[in-house]
């Protein structure tokens, strides 16, 4: 499920910058959200009857704000950065949110990290440096946006792990689009115009991004943490950063240099350190 919802937000980082040709990053967002809502409300009505009166509504909802608060910050940091940023840079930028992971489970699960979790911490950042050619202030301010929304995305995996016990994976999933809706909408309509025309160009990136890579996946990454720590499932979600390469490369002819790419790998290698095990030394007993 988690190399399902990778490869599907990889190819997303493509609709997302070719929409941004149309429409601003805030209709989208509001576009997205509300779309990926009708697309769940038979699912999460179906759930809320069958399920809703084991659940603890307080904490339901509570959750559900507190994720789509969430959402709706990492979406709105990286999607305007998409605006300037490649899909490739962005792809790379956004796996930083598992180095990240640790430390806010850390925060909140009590979950310590292990040490190689620090030493991925050096490596991602160093990886970040060669990735904007070897200078912090070479990176576009797309990129620092994109890097920004990192840290949401990391609050984001947190909490619907502390959600996913809960059940209800759809009715989660659709609470958290109604709070992304209400305020992507809301900026919209304050700080964006566009027409239909706009939107209707727009339309079959809006409809990959709403149904699959929304609605879709997020309902299976809650499924998916029933079963695993959110910093386990972040190490598999990193490969969407080389499925939005492949696919920018084959799709829209990116292309990085040597030093982006030894970037690239670094921040890479960096999210597969986070989980390298650690092996505790035995001291060998004497033979009897």
């Amino acid at each position: 499920m988690l190399l399902a919802c990778a490869a599907v937000w990889g190819v997303a980082f493509i609709c997302q910058k070719r929409a941004m040709a149309h429409i601003g990053p805030f209709l989208f967002i509001a576009l997205r959200a509300w779309l990926a809502c009708a697309a769940l409300a038979p699912l999460a009505w179906r759930e809320w009857k069958k399920e809703g009166a084991r659940v603890n509504p307080r904490r339901f909802l509570r959750l559900s704000l507190l994720a789509g608060l969430a959402f709706f910050g990492g979406a709105a940091f990286q999607q305007a950065g998409l605006v300037t940023a490649t899909v490739t840079n962005a792809g790379f930028l956004t796996a930083l949110y598992v180095v990240i992971t640790p430390f806010l489970a850390w925060a909140f699960m009590r979950q310590k990290p292990g040490p190689q979790v620090w030493a991925a911490a050096v490596l991602s950042f160093g990886g970040t440096w060669l990735l904007g050619g070897g200078s912090i202030s070479a990176l576009s301010s797309g990129d620092v946006l994109v890097a920004v929304s990192a840290v949401l995305w990391a609050l984001h995996v947190v909490l619907v792990g502390l959600a996913a016990g809960g059940g209800m994976a759809a009715a989660f999933t659709g609470a958290q689009f109604v709070v992304v809706g209400t305020l992507a909408g809301l900026a919209a309509a304050f700080l964006e115009e566009a027409g239909f025309d706009a939107i209707w160009q727009a339309g079959p990136d809006i409809l990959y991004v709403g149904v699959l890579s929304s609605a879709l996946t997020f309902t299976l990454l809650a499924v998916a943490l029933r079963a695993t720590r959110p910093s386990e499932a972040a190490v598999i979600l990193s490969t969407e950063s080389l499925f939005a390469a492949f696919g920018a490369y084959v799709l829209l002819g990116e292309r990085l240099t040597t030093t982006g790419w030894l970037g690239a790998a670094a921040i890479f290698a960096a999210t597969l350190l986070v989980h390298a095990p650690v092996r505790a030394t035995r001291r060998s007993e004497p033979a009897a």
